[in-house]
């Protein structure tokens, strides 16, 4: 009898052991043969699923966009405003191990676009989702009087999201296991300066 393969679990452990060798050896290390040894697969069982390292790390980059955005709506349920606003942002923050690793799963993706008309596209659609989002919690905190109504909310929504992207660059060029660069603060005094 044939052995049944989930391939969505298999993809999935094909990005886990993309995320490992990266973390540990940078972009440059994870060769396709590297991670399918990570992984436990021979070499050419990759193939079927990605046919080449940089589709690979395209589906790497909408698996962390998408997991971040699960993250997202698991804290900010019942929420609004600032509150759901900050929720938001701490999830996007590289705060740990885990949110430091997908940091450095999108930096090598933004290299890739900045040559690649497609990937440029997916992070332009991805970070429009996101400022759409900051958006709708500034204006619910203007309509909730926690914000000052002076305030352009696209201007602010993407200064934020500067912010945010900017945390993900510094944690993912840190050396290892550093992982307290006072993120959490910042957005504290960030939103801080918002407030009425």
């Amino acid at each position: 009898m044939p052995k049944i393969v989930d391939h969505d679990e298999r993809r999935l452990e094909l990005v886990d052991a993309t995320w490992r060798i990266i973390a540990r050896q940078g972009m440059e290390g994870a060769t396709m043969r590297e991670i399918a040894l990570e992984a436990g697969f021979a070499n050419g069982a990759l193939k079927p699923y990605f046919p080449t390292k940089d589709t690979l790390l395209e589906f790497a980059f909408s698996h962390v966009f998408n997991r971040t955005n699960r993250r997202i709506a698991e804290v900010t349920g019942g929420r609004s405003g600032l509150d759901a606003l900050q929720a938001f942002c701490l999830e996007v923050l590289p705060l740990d191990e885990e949110r430091i690793n997908e940091a450095r799963i999108v930096i090598p993706f933004w290299q890739k676009a900045v040559t690649d008309p497609g990937k440029a596209e997916i992070h332009r659609q991805s970070m429009e989702e996101w400022v759409d989002t900051i958006r709708r919690y500034l204006a619910e905190a203007r309509n909730s009087g926690d914000v000052r109504a002076a305030v352009d909310d696209s201007l602010l929504a993407r200064q934020l999201l500067n912010m945010l992207l900017g945390a993900q660059i510094e944690a993912a060029l840190a050396p290892p296991g550093q992982a307290d660069f006072g993120h959490d603060a910042q957005l504290d005094g960030y939103l801080a300066l918002l407030r009425c």
